[in-house]
Order: C-alpha cells, then structure tokens, then sequence
C-alpha cells in the first residue's frame, strides 16, 4: 500500500496526474483501494500510510475544499464531469475504471461512484481545537464508526463547534464514518484527548461545563443541565455501558433525556441528536 511510482502517475497528457484510465483492476497503482470490507485491516494500513478515503460525489467535494490533499482519485466515467473542478485543482491522478471493475477492486458496489485516497494530517493540539468554542461535544470509547460519523454529523448540524475524542474512539477518518456524517469532520475542528484520567477536569479548567449525558441518580433532564451555560462541553459515553465511573464522577453536571413508554435510553447517535438540540436552543 506505498505510494505509486510517480512514473506511473502520468495521466492522457503526459504530466503528473490527470485522468488515467485502466482496465485491469489488479493494477498496483489502485492499492489504496482493495479491501475496504476488512476493518481491521483497512486501520492498520490506513494508519500506517498516512491516508484515508472518502466516498461519494459531496463527501470527496468537501475533503479537498476542507484543506486535504489528494494522493488519488478513483470513479467511473460519469463521475467525471461532476468533480472535473474538483480534479482540475489537483495534481492528483484520477483513476478510471468501469463500474464493475471497480467492485473487483473495493470489494463492493460503490453505488456513489466516486472515491478519494487523501493524505491524513497531523492532529492538532486540544488548545487549538478549542479556541473560540462555545459549545463542544466530547465522546469517551465510541467504537461504532457509523455512531461517530453520525455524532459529528449532529453536531455540526447543530451548532457545536469542535470535537473531543478519547484515544479509544473509532476513527473519524475511517471512509463508513466519514459517509454517515457527510464530511462533517472535514469542516469541524476536532483532535484527540492525550489524558483519558483527567479529560474533563482539563477541559473544565479551560473555561468549559462538562455536561455528561448518563443514567446516574443525580441526573437532570438535559434542559436544565445545559440552562445557563455558556461555554458547554456535552459528554456521551460508548455504545455499551455509556460512560465510564471516572468520566460521569468527574463531569460538571450529569443530564438525562427524558423518556417514556418505559425505554431508558436511545441509541448514542440518536441521543446526540436530541442533546445536541437542547443544547443548541439553551
């Protein structure tokens, strides 16, 4: 999974990058692409070679205006004309296949017909991320990726301005929760936490009340735990057992979404989504 051979980036006019079409879905150049059914695999190598991938028309659009550069593109012919601006600011190479060659390549039909293998940057200090915000969202051991796209998706939707992972978080980057959210990372400031013991002490002494989203007996509905509030970090938990004994002990104020019908709980994309609401109309 290295990066190609510059001398086999040539695209139709001779220069680096450009359109190359290809027939052969074995081609080494295409490496980026192969496997993308296999999780782990796909974190490994991503991981180690410093890229990601985006998917779709929007999502691939969205990654390249947020700042990241292209190592390569890869779609079908009737994607061409929808991106051509997006390609001409780019020194790329588009890879051009049919579109069942390019399921013997990835594994699976890519119905958006369109993909992206961009290069990851560095990620940014906590301080950074947090200068100028208001509202952020923070996010201890989320595992599903779909869950996390999702939650950055609610979150930009909603006027939260930054994101806090702890290092256990699914990776935002990763191309299933990039397309859930719709690129939403891309133009959301987010980084992850360095100290997982003490997170949110951290983040209360830089200005911020840490509202913890849990079941506990001293929560109150999310309305009043956010009332008043003016620099708020919203704290949800993983997908399982929600947030951790030292998370919920150690947060501002703990908050819970009221129900009925005997249901306790929502789905953590979903509670974010109505956390994120209430927060936003504080």
């Amino acid at each position: 999974m290295a990066d190609p051979d510059p001398t086999d980036q040539t695209g139709t006019a001779g220069a680096p990058g450009g359109i190359v079409e290809l027939d052969d879905p074995d081609d080494p150049r295409l490496a980026d692409y192969r496997d993308l059914r296999d999780v782990e695999l796909r974190k490994s190598l991503e991981a180690e070679h410093g890229l990601f991938l985006a998917e779709g028309e929007k999502v691939v659009r969205r990654a390249i205006e947020g700042g990241h550069e292209a190592r390569s593109f890869l779609m079908a012919p009737r994607w061409l004309d929808g991106l051509a601006d997006v390609l001409g600011r780019s020194s790329a190479p588009c890879y051009v296949l049919s579109e069942s060659l390019i399921e013997q390549v990835t594994g699976f039909h890519v119905h958006r017909g369109a993909l992206a293998s961009l290069r990851r940057r560095p990620l940014p200090p906590v301080d950074d991320v947090l200068a100028g915000a208001r509202s952020v969202l923070v996010l201890e051991d989320l595992v599903d990726h779909t869950n996390v796209g999702a939650v950055f998706r609610s979150g930009a939707a909603l006027g939260f301005d930054a994101v806090l992972l702890a290092p256990r978080c699914a990776d935002p980057l990763y191309r299933r929760s990039i397309k859930v959210g719709m690129g939403a990372v891309f133009s959301t400031p987010w980084t992850r936490i360095p100290d997982w013991y003490d997170a949110l002490p951290d983040v209360s002494r830089r200005g911020f009340t840490t509202v913890a989203l849990t079941l506990g007996p001293d929560s109150v509905p999310i309305e009043e735990a956010v009332a008043g509030v003016d620099r708020l970090a919203l704290v949800l938990g993983s997908e399982g057992h929600g947030l951790s004994s030292r998370w919920e002990a150690s947060a501002d104020r703990r908050a819970v979404i009221p129900m009925a019908a005997g249901i306790d709980s929502l789905n953590v994309a979903a509670a974010s989504a109505v956390a994120c609401y209430a927060a936003a109309r504080r």
